[in-house]
């Protein structure tokens, strides 16, 4: 079997080739397996084609940074198999993919459903914190704690054959993915598009779900035009794992009359049968549950407004929301200029400028604030550059060089504040 190309998922297809397509994507740190005990009802007349995402379930390691990103890879594939329009089931990560399908790409999208999914999933500063302790600290800490996050605590203590099968499975994902996925879903906010969302969507949560719980899902359903929730109880994320038969009937039951409505209109528009192809890639990395039980252009010369705008962004995702959202809370009238110009010049032109990525920018300054003795700054910037993607190891690299050029007292200073922030960094919060 030949290499898969980068732009191509890897998937598994099962149910009749001449019936309408179905597509099951999965969350961050699963992979298609979660969607096990849907299957064997949906693929009996649906032609169920279900997903991983990159580096997930051993699929190429090929990172996809964006949510579009990932819904063009998909549509590649799906491209290479001859398959114009379908249903589309996701799960968190994936069901932002589904809302992208009909935001940018309606006329391949014949009805939607959205479980566990926001359409803002949390804060920049939290997914981008979390990339910061896999980097740092690789997947083990977010392996262990996965559990927790996905299902009820009833069910993982019922279910220990399942819950080492979560852990398992977040484990063995390429960390360089997961952290590309992470930075996806921090970019990702929809929320003043949804009323554009022109498909039947079917907003599916768990009664438990602490990650993008019922609040979420009313969100989604008071935007979305065509939208009905349906809350299932005694779940939490991984809904479809932990209920399955509910999720299936849910499923079952939207996808149909969709089906029935289209055909009943006359305008037979949901899914098309797959055109004669052969899977590209279907190996089963992961046991299975059933054996378990563009960025913004640079401003013009002297377009002052576009500078402002775009070093606000580039403030926000390097120092992260909440530190920018406090500094700016508390300039009053006095400090608002210099805000301003500091938006404006440090980060909308020297932070913007292509000459140097933001690691690098991150080492000149971490170094130029210990020679300055700026340690609060020091603090900020050393988170910046976790962030930025340094490593703790490298921060000691830049500290240790400064030490000769900066002296020995300065880096001391910058050593003790490092230590403190990093160690608040890359741990794991309850």
């Amino acid at each position: 079997m030949s290499e898969t190309p980068p732009n191509i998922l890897q998937y598994r297809l099962e149910g009749p080739e001449d019936a309408p397509v179905l597509i099951l994507g999965p969350s961050l740190g699963t992979t298609w397996h979660m969607w096990d005990r849907q299957v064997p009802e949906l693929a009996q007349q649906w032609r169920v084609f279900r997903f991983d995402l990159p580096g997930h379930g051993g699929a190429p390691a090929y990172p996809a940074g964006s949510v579009a990103d990932l819904t063009a890879r998909l549509l590649a594939t799906l491209d290479g198999l001859g398959v114009q329009r379908f249903g589309f089931a996701g799960c968190a990560l994936s069901g932002a993919v589904g809302i992208e399908l009909a935001l940018r790409h309606p006329e391949r999208l014949a009805s939607l459903a959205l479980i566990a999914t926001s359409p803002r999933f949390g804060t920049a500063d939290e997914f981008r914190q979390r990339g910061v302790i896999v980097r740092t600290n690789g997947l083990d800490p977010i392996a262990r704690t996965s559990p927790e996050r996905w299902f009820t605590a009833g069910f993982a203590a019922a279910q220990p054959a399942i819950t080492d099968w979560a852990v398992q499975m977040v484990r063995t994902t390429d960390p360089g993915c997961y952290i590309a996925a992470c930075e996806a879903l921090a970019a990702f906010d929809v929320r003043p598009e949804l009323t554009r969302v022109g498909v039947p969507t079917l907003v599916l949560v768990g009664s438990e779900d602490q990650v993008t719980g019922p609040a979420e899902a009313r969100t989604l359903v008071a935007g979305i035009p065509d939208a009905r929730l349906a809350v299932v109880p005694g779940a939490s994320h991984l809904v479809p794992v932990e209920q399955p038969a509910a999720v299936t009937d849910l499923l079952l039951r939207h996808f149909s009359t969709a089906w029935q409505n289209a055909q009943d209109s006359g305008t037979g528009q949901i899914p098309m049968p797959l055109a004669p192809a052969q899977p590209f890639l279907v190996p089963a990395q992961a046991a299975p549950i059933a054996e378990l039980a563009p960025p913004p252009a640079r401003p013009e010369a002297g377009g002052r407004a576009d500078a402002y705008e775009t070093g606000l962004k580039v403030r926000r995702e390097v120092l992260g929301d909440a530190h920018v959202d406090a500094t700016l809370s508390q300039a009053d009238d006095f400090a608002a200029d210099f805000q301003d110009l500091l938006t404006r010049y440090t980060w909308g032109e020297i932070w913007d400028r292509p000459g140097l990525d933001r690691r690098a920018r991150s080492c000149v300054t971490l170094t130029a604030l210990v020679a300055g003795g700026h340690l609060d700054e020091f603090a900020v910037h050393t988170r910046a550059a976790l962030r930025n993607g340094l490593t703790p190891a490298e921060i000691k690299e830049v500290l240790m060089q400064a030490a000769v050029y900066c002296g020995m007292p300065a880096a001391g200073s910058a050593f003790r504040v490092a230590q403190q922030v990093i160690r608040e960094e890359t741990t794991l919060q309850d």
